[in-house]
């Protein structure tokens, strides 16, 4: 386990990336998954989508849902060797707020370019329980061990 992984920590690597997995389950009851491009404010992931798509309609049925951020790690001069990625991984409660839902400081940094219409809307992330980790505040060497590589840390510190 990562000693010191702080929950200040795991955001601060939250918030320099921009790409996530989400999970999320259909109304059939089957896990699926699908590449998202993320925006934090206030310790909130917020993800632009189309009112129609099919990852909106089954979040608004089943809001439980878990993200995972790849943080890529690299050997500096010798890029050709393969090091897997560092992860963050949370569950999370979702909801899919209209655009009027969201404030325009927001909105601009959801759509870094103009999506008119009402057809455009935007995930809303509130990560629960636990972040956890691998690789995060770990050497490469370390990576290479599962319990000097795994972190745990609560999503809030109140």
């Amino acid at each position: 386990m990562v000693p010191n992984l702080t929950t200040d920590r795991v955001w601060e690597d939250i918030e320099k990336h921009v790409f996530g997995v989400l999970g999320f389950v259909t109304a059939q009851g089957e896990a699926r998954t699908v590449g998202i491009v993320y925006v934090v404010d206030d310790h909130k992931l917020y993800i632009g989508a189309q009112r129609s798509a099919w990852k909106t309609k089954h979040i608004e049925r089943n809001p439980h849902v878990s993200l995972t951020i790849a943080i890529a790690k690299r050997v500096p001069f010798m890029p050709w060797i393969k090091i897997p990625a560092a992860t963050i991984t949370f569950s999370g409660t979702a909801r899919v707020l209209d655009r009027s839902q969201i404030e325009p400081e927001l909105l601009e940094k959801v759509y870094r370019h103009d999506q008119a219409g009402t057809e455009w809307c935007a995930i809303e992330v509130t990560p629960v329980k636990d972040f956890i980790t691998y690789g995060v505040d770990t050497s490469l060497l370390q990576m290479r061990s599962p319990e000097k590589a795994r972190g745990r840390a609560p999503v809030t510190t109140a």
